[in-house]
């Protein structure tokens, strides 16, 4: 009977998990991704529905190479990088290396490098975790889409070395726009009137805000306005039509302003 083989990321991980597992199993790492998208090209078939075109990462020739010989003698083979869409991408590219119709390989996982987390993974391996793969792939080619046609232009307008991804691209068009905005801002003077109340009963004292005139509603746009309406109020008698109760935030160093006009 052959021995098990193990595939992590790291080296120092591979050498801990080993001594948990023995001597039935054998625990080689991939350090890291084995494959990539070409960096000297766009390394996307956009007329093929956005196929991206694979290639071994420089220097990682011998590791796949160590890697396709433990596995031709091993009766299982375990995928063990990180439970996530990055580890997830590494183990599938893994498998096209070492097992492309998958008929020994197995997909396992541990958020702890702990001997009880590491054998209950590999008593209870799974499927690889094609979702999590494709949503691995759908980010780095946005990431290339985007990148490989903006970057160029941050070169020529800003400085050279600067790179743009998706993420990126996207919170530089909310900044440029929302500053476009602040640009095209004209500022409009208006006032207002507030006047201190009193509750005949109580004697309770409360600030009112003048909000329409003749049951229209008012805007103050000038001092010379709000110096006309406040003429026509003086010696006025008020009434409270209604009173309508909701949660406000206040400066509590901003005092009540007295009866009388003050611009906004």
């Amino acid at each position: 009977m052959g021995k098990s083989l193990v595939i992590v990321e790291s080296p120092a991980k591979a050498k801990t998990i080993n001594k948990f597992l023995g001597r039935d199993f054998v625990v080689l790492a991939s350090i890291g991704h084995i494959k990539d998208l070409p960096k000297s090209k766009l390394g996307i078939e956009i007329d093929k529905d956005f196929e991206p075109c694979y290639e071994v990462i420089k220097g990682k020739a011998n590791t796949i190479k160590e890697l396709r010989k433990a596995s031709k003698s091993a009766d299982r083979i375990y995928l063990a990088p990180d439970p996530d869409r990055e580890g997830e991408a590494i183990a599938w590219h893994i498998a096209e290396e070492v097992d492309k119709k998958h008929e020994k390989t197995h997909r396992v996982l541990f958020n702890e490098i702990t001997e009880k987390a590491v054998k209950d993974a590999i008593a209870h391996p799974c499927a690889l975790d094609r979702n999590k793969f494709e949503a691995q792939q759908a980010r780095r080619v946005l990431d290339r889409l985007v990148g490989y046609q903006v970057s160029p232009i941050l070169w020529d307008k800003v400085r050279m070395g600067l790179s743009a991804g998706r993420v990126q691209s996207v919170a530089v068009r909310l900044v440029c726009d929302r500053e476009r905005e602040i640009q095209a801002f004209v500022p409009v003077e208006y006032w207002s009137l507030t006047a201190l109340l009193e509750e005949p009963s109580s004697k309770a004292v409360f600030a009112a805000k003048l909000a329409r005139k003749g049951g229209k509603k008012i805007e103050l746009k000038n001092g010379d306005e709000a110096g006309a309406v406040l003429k026509d109020l003086e010696g006025a008698a008020y009434t409270v039509a209604e009173v309508e109760a909701r949660e406000i935030k206040r400066n509590p160093a901003a005092p009540l302003a007295p009866w009388g006009s003050s611009p906004t």
